[in-house]
């Protein structure tokens, strides 16, 4: 029986079949649904309806349900995600995966070019070029052409199991086509991203709930893939383009094109913006042409890849540490700051403020990759009459926060309607109300969006860090009415946490423990954690340098809170309103009747500190650290911990994928240190 062309979709019961019968259909199914979506999803070239398709995938589901035996792990219906363990396991990769030397300068290009010419015996070398992808690395194995297994890239050496979120993505397949000699062992390197167009959905989505935006659609790939519950990952219309050959057994391929031209024929998605060139000038021309047509293209990239064309030159240049000789970057210059402007939407904060945010088509600004930028207020927006649709400058303001500075305008182009500010809450649909030139929730802690956001607040590392109380875990907490006030985490049970989506035995355990652990808290962190407006951790030390226990704080004057140095009038009369609340108060008291012991903040030791008065800057991701606890690690043995290279830097600590911040160490000859030496200097 064949579905592939034309297929039939009027089926008999399932009941109604025998064993064998059914053994058959169920294999038919699963090559014509790989066959189905190797045409929709690669070769964008569809035989049959969506809703020829549909009825063969549920064909497929009722046999598997009917006839448990034919179920198969590498079934297109497993595409539809699962629950994963606790943690994403550790993966060796099969070859390691380096990263690329880049530049922004012709002249390093040239250099590059006059060392490949220099170390090769061939006077005309061959380059394929390529555009260079702003997503996630992958390695994904395959063994006599079944999917096996997909791992991040990791630190390059090795990098986590997301075997299960990648089987989501439909431009994966599960079974290599046989349009092709299949390798007995195959494993390859892709890109998994976020087409600019389901990146700006999914933002909308995350701010109007009340969620913090990805910053770009790389973080926001590389954010979905590890869930831990691939459920998650199913509905977030990611992709992948495949580009290199990590290793390969059973097949003979020789050049890097080959390579390409053999990918589609397995069913492997490429880019079809691949060329080859021998010259500099070929290689000007294409990164000239690409640069153009970037904004066009439905995905992020930032530049070019070069490659050597032939494998054996590729081996006999070698290798570096961390990067091949046989392949450049060439990055883009940033893009200047004009983008668009494609939706507002409102935000409600844990305050109750309710806040226009700005929608943007990715940009460059500065360096950083900006998506969004607030608009601050309804007569901010008014004033700079910015519409969605409407082109729009946007810079870093103090070089930090993005924001939208002016409209481009357009002649002859038709606007959209003007921005106005909704006359009840988007969260709770409560009426909102306007103090001076803001308008806030009138509903406090009966909006889920403020509840929600007080809880992710409260339980933040730097403020009573309850590890695994994330945002998704938050919002199924507030929205199943299991936490109604921020005392109620407290009374929770594990056997009410394992009715939580994406929560086994082990993170259950892990996520209570942690929540009952924390009830032991100093008292600069517990008063960060109560999230009183103006009040950020320096001024929560601050304050903890002069009084010694929470009912001091809460006792104390308007007129006393203002001789103390950097505590302002505005700060001062914050911290008396929130204790003048009725509700906060009762909140507080809530907090300590369920056992919360707020202690003393200890002050610290000058001259016993290991590394009392350096300075520290962190760029990239550390494997065995977060970004607060490496901050907070040093912070204990008496350093300081920056955010800007400075002068005044002693050192930079770098991880996987660094920032600017590194160039700029290097330039001022700050000592740069990696991971394992940030370890032994910890420990020494």
């Amino acid at each position: 029986m064949d579905f592939k062309k034309n297929p039939k979709t009027n089926f008999k019961g399932v009941d109604k079949l025998s064993e064998d019968k059914a053994g058959e259909q169920t294999q038919a199914l699963r090559d014509a649904t790989d066959h189905h979506d190797y045409l929709y999803y690669v070769k964008n070239q569809p035989q049959i309806s969506d809703a020829a398709y549909d009825k063969l995938f549920k064909r497929l589901q009722e046999l598997e349900e009917f006839f448990p035996k034919f179920q198969s792990k590498n079934s297109p219906t497993k595409r539809v995600g699962t629950k994963l363990a606790d943690k994403l396991k550790k993966l060796k990769h099969t070859q390691p995966m380096l990263s690329l030397n880049a530049a922004l300068d012709e002249k390093r290009i040239k250099s590059f070019a006059d060392f490949v010419a220099r170390n090769s015996n061939s006077q005309k070398i061959e380059y394929i070029v390529e555009p260079k992808f702003d997503g996630l690395s992958t390695e994904i194995v395959y063994e006599n052409g079944e999917f096996k297994y997909g791992a991040t890239r990791g630190d390059g050496q090795t990098g986590e199991d997301i075997s299960e979120n990648l089987k989501t993505i439909r431009t994966i397949p599960l079974h290599l086509q046989s349009n092709g000699e299949i390798p007995s062992f195959l494993a390859v390197r892709g890109e998994v991203f976020l087409a600019k167009e389901h990146f700006t959905n999914l933002n909308k989505n995350r701010i109007q709930n009340g969620q913090e935006a990805f910053a770009n659609p790389r973080n926001a790939a590389a954010g979905i893939v590890r869930q831990l519950d691939s459920r998650n990952v199913a509905d977030k219309h990611l992709d992948i383009i495949f580009y290199e050959i990590l290793q390969a057994k059973g097949c003979k391929i020789n050049t890097h094109w080959e390579a390409l031209q053999q990918f589609p024929k397995w069913g492997l998605k490429i880019d079809f913006h691949n060329e080859k060139c021998s010259s500099l000038k070929k290689m000007q021309d294409y990164h000239e042409k690409m640069a153009k047509q970037r904004e066009q293209l439905k995905y992020e990239i930032d530049g070019i890849v070069i490659k050597v064309n032939d494998y054996e030159l590729r081996e006999q240049l070698g290798t570096r540490q961390r990067s091949p000789r046989w392949a450049f970057a060439w990055k883009f210059a940033p893009k200047v700051e004009i983008t668009t402007l494609e939706d507002i939407v409102v935000q409600v904060g844990r305050t109750g403020m309710l806040t226009p945010v700005a929608l943007l088509e990715p940009v460059d600004v500065g360096g950083v990759t900006v998506s969004r930028a607030t608009l601050h207020n309804e007569s901010e927006v008014k004033k700079k009459d910015v519409r969605p649709g409407d082109r729009v400058r946007v810079q870093r303001a103090g070089d930090v926060i993005p924001e939208v500075m002016e409209r481009i305008k357009e002649r002859g182009k038709k606007r959209s309607k003007p921005f106005s500010m909704p006359k009840k809450c988007p969260i709770c649909g409560t009426e909102i109300y306007k103090e001076r030139a803001y308008y806030f929730c009138s509903a406090t802690l009966s909006c889920k969006a403020q509840l929600v956001g007080r809880i992710i607040h409260y339980a933040s590392r730097e403020a009573m860090n309850i590890e695994g109380l994330g945002n998704e875990t938050v919002k199924q907490l507030v929205n199943r009415e299991m936490v109604k006030e921020i005392a109620d985490l407290y009374k929770l049970s594990p056997q009410e946490l394992e009715t939580l989506e994406g929560f086994a035995s082990k993170s259950v355990k892990k996520l209570h423990d942690a929540i009952q652990k924390s009830k032991t808290v100093r008292l600069d962190k517990f008063l960060y954690a109560l999230g009183i407006r103006h009040i950020g951790q320096h001024v929560a030390h601050i304050l903890t340098q002069r009084f010694e226990t929470i009912n001091d704080v809460q006792k104390v004057s308007l007129q006393d809170l203002k001789k103390i140095c950097e505590v302002g009038p505005e700060i001062a009369q914050s911290i008396v309103n929130f204790f003048e609340q009725k509700e906060n108060c009762q909140a507080l008291q809530n907090l300590l009747d369920v056992g919360v012991k707020v202690e003393k903040t200890p002050t610290k030791k000058k001259g016993n500190l290991p590394l009392e008065n350096k300075t520290f800057v962190f760029t990239g991701q550390l494997e065995k650290y977060t970004r607060s606890q490496a901050q907070d690690s040093v912070k204990k043995l008496g350093a300081n911990a920056t955010s800007t290279v400075s002068g005044n830097t002693d050192y930079v600590i770098v991880g996987d994928n660094p920032g600017s911040k590194l160039d700029e160490a290097k330039k001022r000859n700050i000592k740069i240190i990696y991971e394992n030496e940030f370890e032994k200097l910890l420990h020494n």
